[in-house]
């Protein structure tokens, strides 16, 4: 199966009928997590997260409802009954991103924000946000595919290794995203869309 992947731009707030709508399509524990936190407002990322894989799972294989949720040791989620079933979600202030495939990937998306020079160049070598950050996206990806957690991407990045590929992203103006997988084959479409499109 070839990897498919759907990003989302939310410009808006959300409405509390939407939020209140987006909540069961959460697993429990994550749901739980979400509603300690303080801010509502941080909250509609996490859940157009969840909407757009629900979305994306619905199109590709006609699931009606989101299959149970587990957690590696490392913190990666995973369908406990679907094995073959492999999906990663990140968001950022204002997009998500999701992929789904047959094996194991990783995906993130930042937005370019301003970094200081010294952060820059010690992360990364780099002088400008948008490299900074293409850099980030890539090493996150990354680790985020392999399981073994966002820690290991505070280290200096090491080459990719045989078999890994990875994929820089073209999803919206001021935002950097990737997507890191062993597939040989490429990425499929790019499904993009508002928040009003999923609603």
């Amino acid at each position: 199966m070839p990897i498919e992947l759907w990003t989302a731009r939310m410009e808006r707030p959300l409405s509390d009928q939407e939020r209140e709508a987006m909540l069961p399509l959460m697993p429990p524990a994550r749901r739980e997590r979400l509603l300690r936190m303080v801010n509502v407002e941080k909250q509609r990322e996490p859940l157009c997260a969840y909407l757009i894989l629900c979305l994306a799972l619905r199109q590709r294989y006609g699931w009606k409802a989101l299959p149970e949720v587990a957690l590696t040791q490392l913190g990666k989620p995973y369908f406990p009954e679907y094995p073959d079933v492999h999906f990663n979600i990140s968001h950022t202030s204002g997009a998500v991103l999701v992929g789904l495939s047959d094996q194991e990937l990783g995906v993130d998306i930042e937005k370019i924000r301003p970094v200081g020079q010294r952060m820059m160049t010690r992360m990364a070598r780099v002088s400008t946000a948008e490299a900074f950050f293409q850099s980030w996206v890539r090493r996150e990806a990354r680790a985020k595919r392999s399981g073994n957690g966002v820690g290991t991407i505070m280290r200096s990045e090491s080459p990719l290794q045989p078999g890994e590929a990875y994929y820089e992203l073209d999803t919206f103006p001021g935002y950097a995203a990737g997507l890191a997988t062993r597939s040989r084959e490429l990425p499929g479409r790019l499904h993009r869309y508002s928040l009003d499109d999923m609603l």
